[in-house]
């Protein structure tokens, strides 16, 4: 049960797409100053990420290796087209409202790493976790985002007034602001991971303890380290 909580767990806090791996930064800045367009686009996100993986792991040793990333890509394209026209049908002001960035998705760093690093090497119970685990992560990441900038930069939060608590601050609703929000968010999360991480030892130095090469190196320098 290790296995599967990890490849759930670690894509929420320790491996978030947004704030530590750093991907999907275009999404992110453009539909963060709202938080149901920050949950739409997480949501949508997340559907394309878990029925890509579980497809591409069903297929991972059918798919030639030379034409892996054209047939995810498909794959991937398949699920936006379905999600879209979901959005269309039952939600058009989110769909409206996300624009260009709903097809995008297609094209997210995000789908298609997890497809290559992760899906076409596992079996589909894990990749199915792992799609879930980086879906949360995003939809959080991008749902606390716009908390924040919508909060401090329209004065509203999911649409609702905040009762005049902050003026509003409309450079928070802009790039700039986003990217200082951004910013902030990275170095919080990067700060959590270290602590909370139980397999995180700082190294005072570099040294050849642990090298299985050190007993016949020939360049061992006199502190204990090496030259090369």
């Amino acid at each position: 049960m290790g296995k599967y909580r990890e490849s759930f767990t670690k894509g929420i806090i320790k491996e978030n797409p947004v704030l530590r791996l750093v991907l999907g930064t275009c999404p992110t800045l453009a539909v963060s100053t709202n938080v149901i367009n920050g949950i739409g686009m997480g949501v949508a996100a997340t559907f394309v990420l878990v029925c890509s993986n579980i497809v591409i792991s069903l297929l991972r040793k059918l798919i030639p290796d030379t034409v892996r990333l054209p047939a995810y890509i498909v794959v991937i394209a398949g699920f936006t087209t379905i999600v879209q026209m979901l959005l269309k049908a039952f939600v058009p002001a989110i769909d409206q409202a996300l624009g260009i960035y709903l097809p995008l998705i297609v094209v997210n760093c995000i789908i298609l790493g997890r497809a290559e690093a992760y899906a076409g090497k596992h079996s589909v119970g894990l990749s199915a976790l792992d799609g879930l685990g980086m879906g949360v992560g995003f939809t959080a990441a991008l749902t606390l985002m716009s908390a924040i900038r919508e909060f401090l930069g329209s004065g509203t939060l999911g649409g609702w007034p905040e009762g005049g608590l902050i003026p509003p601050i409309a450079v928070f609703v802009a790039p700039a602001g986003g990217f200082f929000v951004f910013g902030l968010l990275i170095w919080a999360t990067n700060k959590l991971s270290a602590k909370f991480d139980s397999n995180f030892t700082p190294k005072a130095s570099f040294s050849c303890e642990g090298c299985p090469h050190a007993e016949g190196c020939a360049k061992v320098t006199e502190g204990g380290g090496c030259d090369e």
